[in-house]
């Protein structure tokens, strides 16, 4: 099932720009602002409010003042929730990352009435330098038992071929980029450049530098059955790329996005997302623009099995 109807969301106590993780994410700036958390508290609460408006069954935790984990608003890059019972936990490029994986966390899952048969921990190659930041690196098509990977500092291929293999997933590895002043530089996450929906792909295929890499995605994507719905970069830019198909109770199913992101959209696109699910969309320019991430960044899916 390529849909949750539970997304896990972790509410901010402390929330900032992290000059660690600004070493490669070039979508982040320091707002040097006093309200910040302030402000990213209120458009954490509207956000979370919209999706439980809809159905969908939104798990929220707050974050601890110590140790300081100033983006912990995005705990989709440490832990994924899989529907074998299985919850892995993941290599982080920033060491002040490492200390979001929290047991409680995944205690206060079950306590939801979620089985976890085995926790699979995956972070030690951090200590060697190696990296694979969950489903902000890795894109996951599960119907197809496919995984979208583009090669970044915060993936590293050795790995994420060593996941798929053990996860039964074909990996799709990549090289994607985003220009930076005159630069071509690696985008940090995958889930910035795509998102992998039930029946179509939202993708900025100009951040496929290689052709050889773009016409395998293209072909893969197509052989998958799905639509490919076409951004480009300055979209991707706006986070357009940072969605997440999620479904109801009912199983009515939406795509979330940021306000960011649905504005730059435009009409064709638009019409082109809505032949198959409800937009939902929601105002969190604070934390894009001093997290570098965006909605589909904030939220974990659950598909662990209920008791």
């Amino acid at each position: 099932m390529q849909t949750t109807d539970t997304v896990l969301m972790i509410e901010p106590i402390a929330f900032g720009y992290n000059a660690e993780t600004a070493e490669n994410n070039y979508f982040q700036v320091d707002q040097k602002s006093a309200d910040v958390q302030s402000k990213a508290l209120a458009e954490f609460n509207i956000f979370a409010e919209k999706l439980r408006s809809k159905g969908i069954n939104v798990i929220t935790i707050k974050d601890t003042l110590d140790p300081h984990t100033p983006d912990s608003i995005f705990p989709n890059n440490w832990v994924s929730f899989h529907k074998d019972g299985k919850v892995v936990l993941y290599p982080m490029f920033a060491s002040n990352r490492r200390v979001e994986r929290r047991e409680d966390i995944i205690e206060t899952i079950k306590e939801q009435g979620f089985e976890v048969s085995e926790i699979d921990d995956w972070s030690l190659p951090e200590i060697q330098g190696h990296f694979l930041e969950g489903t902000g690196s890795m894109i996951f098509d599960h119907d197809n038992k496919l995984a979208y990977g583009s090669v970044s500092l915060r993936l590293d291929e050795k790995l994420f071929r060593e996941f798929c293999d053990k996860y039964g997933f074909t990996p799709i590895v990549f090289h994607s980029f985003q220009t930076v002043g005159s630069e071509r530089l690696p985008i940090y996450h995958t889930n910035v450049m795509m998102c992998v929906a039930d029946k179509f792909v939202v993708i900025c295929l100009d951040c496929i530098d290689n052709e050889l890499e773009r016409s395998k995605v293209i072909e893969t994507i197509k052989n998958s059955g799905k639509e490919i719905i076409e951004i480009s970069e300055e979209q991707m830019q706006q986070f357009a790329g940072n969605m997440l198909q999620v479904q109801n109770k009912d199983g009515e199913k939406f795509l979330v996005m940021s306000q960011t992101a649905y504005q730059s959209l435009n009409q064709d696109q638009v019409s082109a997302i809505e032949k198959y699910c409800e937009i939902i969309y929601s105002d969190l320019n604070t934390i894009e623009v001093n997290g570098g991430g965006s909605a589909r960044c904030m939220l974990a899916e659950v598909f662990l099995p209920k008791k």
